[in-house]
């Protein structure tokens, strides 16, 4: 066991003590709790939607420079914001901590009645180390650094220093002991992101004669052991990589996984959720609320070092997890348009789907309704969540409006079944089976009479629609139009009631009854292009034939 692994171990003994002895505020601090099948995030005993959004990496660094935007993050109808805590200007002299930064963001938070999403820039920020703070990047002899294939040093710390994994557990617990002073009764803090997109470059793996020699190592036991528990639920990839080798149980990394790039990826994955999990422990035994990691998705057909190699990404999650008990959540960060692909690829396995960073965009407005009401995700989060202006700002305010109303349905899970589409002109038509209904949801451009039906693209369509009853929907979104059918081929569906709603303070406003022309003389059900609301339906069944 080498020294890595001996702190690691140990940090594991101290969680477990910990946990069994904690009488922290039981079941009022944040914590995941699994219900009915689905993760949600809890705070105050009480489940928790995020709908929220991420500032600019450096917004957060200046509360002057923050001051104008809490108003208008509460105006969006964000819940939570999700801001960063920086490794440099927290520690500026080894040993000294300065959480001014801190402070200001708990006040702000508070008076504007939003909650927090810490997140760790600490040893490794978008896979460079540009957040340590200036005392470790002035000593590369004590903080080892990686090197490219010609033997020069990158700006990016190396996981097998022990002086770095021992400064930034200190740094973190000292953020997490100051967490608990300060919100352990308030819980303005709902989640910590520990680092931010971890990744390697330029290269698959570590460089250096510390690593070369690690890589040459037998594989872990404690990593053989996880995938010979697991091997039927494995990742297709690691899975083939393993096959390879008639799944060896012994030897090098390369005689278990095979030579190449990705088992390069595989070793270096190991190596960093290591040290991320240590990191996270010792934290979690300062303050143990919701600790979370976000991946840089990778694009198609690009090697390991090409994009940010062995984050917590898909074809190595299975190392994460088996490295990194004391995550509780893997997280993608989307600045692709491949959502669904994605998603399916993070809500698995018992882990909970949350975006916590987006590329803003108009379409993040839809995209929030489908990521909700599809994969049940415990939250949303644009990137860069100042800056929303036009579309982008307005459109993400009239969704997280309307799911700010629906949150006491969906966190409450008042509903027997919950989907969400996502709609646009490349596939404009998507089904779901509820009950005894199936529904057929396509974009409001399909009618054909709408302004943009002929346009060259549409915007996005979407909805979140639950099934409170036999008979009885909720459907929210925006840009869908949606007709039933029966899965009893004997029975004929039919609009009973259609009324827009409102919820104020909980309490639910009825609107129109979108009957006539809204619902087309009882056909369908419609929230037209550009529009959002809500709308309860009630359906009713009659013969498809009736003999006179």
């Amino acid at each position: 066991m080498n020294g890595i692994e001996k702190i690691c171990s140990l940090t594991v003994i101290l969680l477990l003590v910990f946990f069994a002895g904690n009488s922290q505020l039981p079941g009022k601090q944040p914590q995941l709790v699994k219900k009915q099948g689905a993760t949600q995030l809890y705070v105050e005993g009480k489940p928790f939607l995020i709908l929220g959004g991420e500032t600019g990496n450096s917004s957060a660094s200046d509360t002057a420079y923050m001051q104008p935007y809490w108003s208008k993050l509460q105006g969006m109808h964000l819940n939570t914001v999700l801001a960063p805590v920086y490794w440099e200007l927290m520690e500026p002299e080894e040993g000294k901590f300065d959480f001014a930064l801190v402070d200001s963001l708990l006040v702000n938070a508070r008076l504007h009645n939003l909650k927090l999403v810490l997140l760790w820039f600490g040893t490794w920020k978008n896979s460079m180390s540009c957040y340590v703070p200036t005392w470790m990047k002035k000593d590369p002899v004590r903080f080892a650094r990686t090197l490219d294939k010609n033997g020069r040093s990158q700006e990016i710390i190396s996981c097998f220093s022990k002086p770095a994994l021992d400064s930034d557990k200190k740094a973190f617990t000292a953020l997490m002991k100051y967490l608990r002073g300060k919100d352990a009764t308030e819980h303005t803090v709902l989640m910590v992101q520990v680092e931010n997109e971890i990744g390697m470059l330029p290269t698959a793996r570590e460089i250096s004669k510390t690593a070369d020699r690690y890589f040459n190592d037998a594989v872990p036991a404690e990593l053989i052991n996880w995938l010979k528990k697991n091997k039927d639920s494995l990742e297709p990839r690691l899975y083939e990589r393993w096959k390879q080798s008639s799944f060896a149980t012994q030897g090098s990394w390369v005689k278990v996984f095979g030579d190449g790039l990705a088992t390069d990826e595989i070793f270096q994955a190991w190596h960093y959720a290591k040290y991320t999990n240590a990191v996270t422990g010792a934290g979690k035994v300062a303050y143990n609320i919701p600790m979370y990691v976000n991946a840089a998705l990778n694009r198609p057909h690009v090697k390991p070092g090409d994009y940010p190699s062995a984050g917590p990404l898909p074809q190595v999650l299975d190392v994460w997890k088996a490295a990194a008990p004391a995550i509780d959540i893997f997280a993608p960060d989307f600045y692709n348009p491949d959502t669904k692909y994605w998603c399916d690829l993070y809500a698995t396995k018992g882990n909970p789907l949350f975006v916590p960073e987006m590329r803003l965009e108009p379409s993040c407005a839809q995209k929030v309704f489908y990521i909700i009401g599809h994969y049940n995700a415990i939250g949303f989060s644009p990137f860069s969540i100042e800056d929303a202006a036009g579309l982008s700002a307005t459109g993400l305010q009239k969704s997280y409006a309307v799911l700010d109303q629906l949150s006491p349905l969906i966190n409450g899970n008042a509903y027997l079944l919950m989907d969400g589409v996502l709609l646009d002109k490349a596939n404009p038509v998507q089904q779901t089976q509820m009950g005894g209904y199936r529904l057929n949801v396509s974009h409001d451009n399909t009618l054909g009479w709408t302004p943009a039906s002929k346009d060259s693209s549409w915007s996005m369509g979407a909805a979140l629609i639950m099934q409170t009853g036999k008979d009885d929907f909720m459907v929210a979104g925006t840009g869908v139009v949606i007709t039933f059918s029966c899965t009893d081929s004997t029975q004929v569906p039919n609009i009973l009631t259609a009324d827009e709603l409102q919820y104020e303070n909980g309490k639910q406003i009825k609107g129109r009854r979108m009957n006539g022309d809204q619902d087309h003389q009882g056909r369908h059900i419609r929230i037209p292009d550009g529009q959002w609301g809500i709308q309860k339906v009630s359906m009713y069944q009659s013969p498809a034939r009736i003999n006179d």
